[in-house]
């Protein structure tokens, strides 16, 4: 059966996942520019300190420690900067899957396997021990056939075919190769006996585990059991597939697997759990391991997509109407029972709360036909073609939409109450501030941010005092505190003084203390009026400024 160009099962579920990549501490330093050209990402690693990722010209990246050459880069060095792999350049991916040594496999559109990093077991599937310090293609035994789906355990790895075959290769210590034995292998073999004659849609790996979903929605598990990982009703490693008779009657649809415990979805959006439970990463109430699956979030709605990864002992649940839930290890702590978060998708839940904080599949991100609510905002934002309203400042123009304002805005609620001239206006004439000022003020408004020089701060710092904009006005004094010199002190500490910033004045007054040779011989020092310098002066002795 060749079920063609399909996208596994596991990809498909997943593609519209909308995910603030930054929540990934490793991402904070991109720019805005470069976060908007990834189209998919992956974070890994035994302390989730390695990254790939792929821009929306397929080009491919990494960055991070380079454990084992897990970078794919060519060398051991560690980069902070992220590194194109050529050799990877312009080709789709459609799966991609990283061990704990780690190594990665990537699988692209066009069926090739690529493989790279700790190879101690064989699980790069090259024959060799020799450790992968770029991407090789997966040749052996995989000549002529499309990979379409890849999963690592802790230092095995499989691959599935769009015909539905599975190969599996590396350490094979419990059977997690499926072969029969307990040698390791060297290069892909088929998973046959009874999944012979099946055909195979969706794999997953515990650290020393596989399983395997067929068309008819039976689950088959072989390898490490001693938890009862297998779901199999004993605690017996398998060396060869197994079914799950406990899920029998059953339609499974999505598998997942985190370190030693493993989680079911069914047709109907029914959930199983089996395995370690040592942090309550079966949501079942206890921490006691189950040999075989049982039912867990019976009361809740329909559950649409299930979370877990072998790195981790953290598992979360996505239901019908958007709402995630968390359990297992989470942070430290063990919550036994599915915990119901804020969060919108299950990427999230491994970002914030997974030890360590990697990223449970190949996340991909929609970028171009979507804006959220601030970022629609921020772009209309003096735009003259949405807006309905006119400040002239300075001779100039700026454009704003009036029930931004008065959402925003105490000021503008009242201002464009009907008994206020300003409410009939299409242009309110503004000439208290400047134009860098007020536009800066309306900015605010619709992006929570400033950009402005301490200097003109000042100015923002009267408007927001005037304005009753507190949040404004902290913001303010925190430009003005981190842009304070030995020429400006003495200005700003006047600004402060006359617009009743207490904690502004406070730490202007100790710089210019600090300062005061330098400070009294600015010009700003001289010019300022006569009952702020005596002030000043009284109140700099008092702290002992003039003792030699």
């Amino acid at each position: 059966v060749d079920r063609g160009h399909t996208t596994p099962l596991s990809q498909r579920r997943t593609r519209r996942t909308m995910v603030d990549v930054t929540k990934w501490p490793l991402f904070s330093l991109m720019e805005g520019q470069e976060l908007s050209s990834i189209r998919q990402a992956c974070v890994f690693g035994t302390s989730a300190n390695e990254v790939i990722y792929i821009t929306h010209n397929d080009d491919v990246y990494v960055f991070g420690l380079n454990c084992s050459n897990c970078l794919g880069t060519g060398d051991s060095q560690s980069t902070i900067l992220p590194k194109k792999l050529d050799f990877l350049s312009g080709r789709k991916v459609v799966s991609l899957s990283y061990g704990s040594g780690p190594h990665i496999l990537l699988a692209t559109e066009e069926g090739e396997l690529f493989a790279w990093g700790h190879n101690g077991y064989s699980q790069l599937g090259n024959g060799t021990t020799n450790q992968g310090v770029a991407p090789v293609l997966v040749s052996a035994s995989l000549l002529n056939k499309r990979v379409t789906e890849v999963a690592c355990g802790s230092h095995h790895s499989l691959a599935l075919t769009n015909t539905g075959e599975v190969y599996a290769w590396g350490y094979n210590n419990c059977g997690q190769v499926g072969s029969g034995s307990t040698a390791n292998q060297p290069t892909p073999r088929r998973v046959s006996n009874c999944l012979q004659n099946k055909v195979v849609v969706s794999i997953t790996c515990g650290q020393t585990s596989s399983l395997a979903v067929v068309e008819n929605g039976e689950v088959y598990g072989w390898g490490y059991n001693g938890n009862g990982q297998l779901g199999l009703g004993n605690n017996g490693n398998q060396l060869t597939p197994c079914r799950l008779v406990g899920l029998q009657g059953l339609c499974v649809l999505q598998i997942v697997s985190g370190y030693a415990h493993s989680l079911a979805l069914t047709d109907e959006g029914l959930l199983y759990a089996w395995g370690t439970n040592t942090y309550g990463q079966l949501g079942t109430g206890n921490k006691s391991n189950q040999l075989s699956p049982v039912q867990i979030m019976a009361e809740k709605e329909r559950i649409v997509e299930i979370a877990a990864c072998h790195s981790t002992h953290t598992s979360a649940a996505k239901t019908q109407s958007g709402q995630v839930y968390m359990w297992g290890q989470c942070r430290g702590q063990s919550i036994v029972l599915p915990f119901l978060t804020h969060f919108s998708c299950t990427d999230d839940v491994f970002a914030c709360f997974a030890t360590p904080s990697v990223m449970w599949r190949l996340l991909s991100m929609e970028h171009e036909d979507f804006l959220t609510v601030s970022q629609s905002l921020k772009k209309e934002f003096d735009s003259p073609e949405t807006a309905d309203l006119k400040f002239s400042v300075d001779g100039k123009y700026i454009h704003v939409h009036k029930a931004v304002l008065k959402i925003r805005c105490e000021h503008f609620r009242s201002m464009f109450q009907s008994h206020w001239n300003e409410d009939m206006k299409e242009v309110i004439e503004i000439d208290q501030f400047t134009y860098p000022v007020y536009r800066s003020f309306l900015q605010f408004l619709y992006t929570d941010n400033i950009d402005l020089p301490p200097e003109d701060a000042i100015g923002l710092l009267d408007l927001a005092t005037s304005y009753c904009e507190n949040r404004l006005k902290r913001l303010c004094q925190h430009i003005i505190k981190r842009g304070i010199t030995i020429e400006n002190a003495f200005s700003l500490l006047a600004a402060a003084v006359r617009y009743d910033a207490e904690d502004l004045e406070e730490f202007c007054f100790k710089f210019c203390v600090n300062h005061l040779t330098e400070v009294t011989q600015t010009a700003a020092f001289w010019q300022i009026q006569g009952n702020l310098l005596k002030e000043f002066i009284c109140r700099a002795s008092r702290c002992g400024a003039f003792k030699n």
